[in-house]
């Protein structure tokens, strides 16, 4: 039986060093190397999208991948993609290593220099594992193996623009539409959340934070399923406790959730943590919500460029969102657009302090009045942003389920919003 393999490579030289002794390996296939973290779970997630059997038996990480560090990525493939065997190759072959790598989800290590007679040992074994692997799974184990959910963070420039606002209503719409969705509270020190959903549970992110196998149950545990059928994943009432969830803690709760939800939301706050920045650095979609003043634009200008020396996220892969806008402001989206250096949401959020202050007070933000302009607005964002799903038969929108009026999903050009 032919072996595929899959190299996850970052430096060219190595990346051709390994192919070719790979390429001697006995019944071995490798196929065309990948460079980085993201091309990787994107080859995985289009080729589990179309069969488990297009799957590469064999993934091999270099220990110098990047962006994401090499066992984060190796936990990520092994929840994501049980049926594919990862060997990790690294110069440092110690037993802390060792452990380490096995705890991650890895099959194997190999030892740079690489040596032929070990490589073929340990290709040989991966291989018998991952074929049995695909046999218990042919006979209906039932194990996630798909592409997974999408991941929507929504950041604020700074605190009062209405992250969390738009956050919860972009995951409303979402479940509304017929997604499993689950909605996460990223503001690990001041959190509102819960507030906003008039939500009492003693468990939250940080129970999460120190298991090492995010197990369905261990998850199922941890999330609130609120009215409104969303699964809340909480921030702790202690907010000095956030600290405990370190950018690793949330790469694994991300993963774990976007392998149980369609949709997956998270309020990253206006300030950033570790955990919030993996989080935005893992994340599909990247909202920065800011509103039309000279104050918060140039905050969001602030964090657009953090972001980008930081690594986390590029500028034109970010989408900032204009809450509270007025067409009698000065700064419009196009002006912001172009202070920023991001695309803008074609989407803008009208100003409605009346309309939402009672549902605000009274923790029922999920009950806003369909007719609220702010809610319309925030819905259509959603359909923009292609995460909601469009009614049987309608194309050009309709009702969603579980709300009580129509929202009309406008199509926008995709340039320039």
């Amino acid at each position: 039986m032919t072996t595929r393999i899959l190299p996850a490579v970052g430096d060219a030289d190595a990346a051709r060093s390994i192919t070719t002794l790979l390429s001697q390996l006995p019944d071995a296939e490798p196929v065309a190397p990948v460079a980085d973290s993201t091309q990787l779970i994107d080859t995985l997630a289009r080729l589990a999208a179309e069969s488990i059997d297009e799957l590469p038996e064999i993934v091999v990480v270099h220990e110098r991948i990047g962006p994401v560090p090499a066992l984060e990525l190796i936990r990520e493939v092994a929840l994501r993609f049980p049926a594919v065997g990862v060997i990790l190759v690294t110069s440092d072959a110690g037993p802390g290593l060792f452990s380490a790598a096995m705890d991650s989800g890895a099959r194997g290590l190999v030892a740079l220099p690489l040596s032929y007679e070990e490589l073929v040992s340990r290709v040989q074994a991966v291989a018998q594992w991952s074929v049995g692997v695909r046999r218990h799974l042919g006979h209906g184990g039932d194990v996630f193996t798909g592409a997974g959910g999408r991941v929507v963070t929504v950041s604020g420039a700074k605190g009062g623009v209405g992250a969390t606002l738009t956050a919860i209503q972009l995951a409303l719409a979402a479940q509304a539409s017929g997604r499993g969705t689950a909605l996460v509270d990223m503001d690990l020190q001041s959190g509102d959340v819960a507030s906003f959903l008039d939500v009492q549970f003693r468990r939250s992110v940080v129970d999460l934070a120190s298991i090492t196998d995010i197990s369905p149950r261990v998850l199922a545990d941890a999330v609130f399923r609120h009215d409104s059928g969303l699964a809340l994943l909480l921030a702790p009432g202690e907010g000095e406790r956030g600290e405990e969830v370190t950018d690793r803690a949330a790469r694994q709760i991300v993963s774990a959730l976007r392998s149980r939800y369609e949709i997956v939301v998270l309020d990253c706050g206006a300030q950033m943590s570790g955990a919030s920045a993996a989080a935005v650095e893992m994340a599909d979609t990247a909202l920065l919500l800011t509103t039309p003043d000279v104050v918060a634009v140039r905050a969001a200008k602030r964090t657009v460029r953090m972001w980008d020396r930081l690594q986390i996220r590029k500028a034109e892969e970010t989408t900032v969102v204009v809450n509270r806008h007025t067409r009698g402001t000065e700064i419009q989206p196009p002006l912001i657009q172009k202070i920023t250096g991001t695309p803008v949401a074609g989407t803008a959020i009208p100003a409605g302090f009346k309309e939402l202050q009672g549902a605000v007070d009274a923790g029922r933000i999920h009950e806003l009045e369909s007719k609220s302009t702010v809610k319309q607005a925030l819905w259509g964002l959603a359909g923009e942003l292609g995460i909601v799903k469009a009614p049987e038969g309608d194309r050009k929108g309709g009702r969603l389920r579980g709300d009580r009026g129509s929202v009309s999903f406008r199509r926008r050009r995709e340039a320039g919003g």
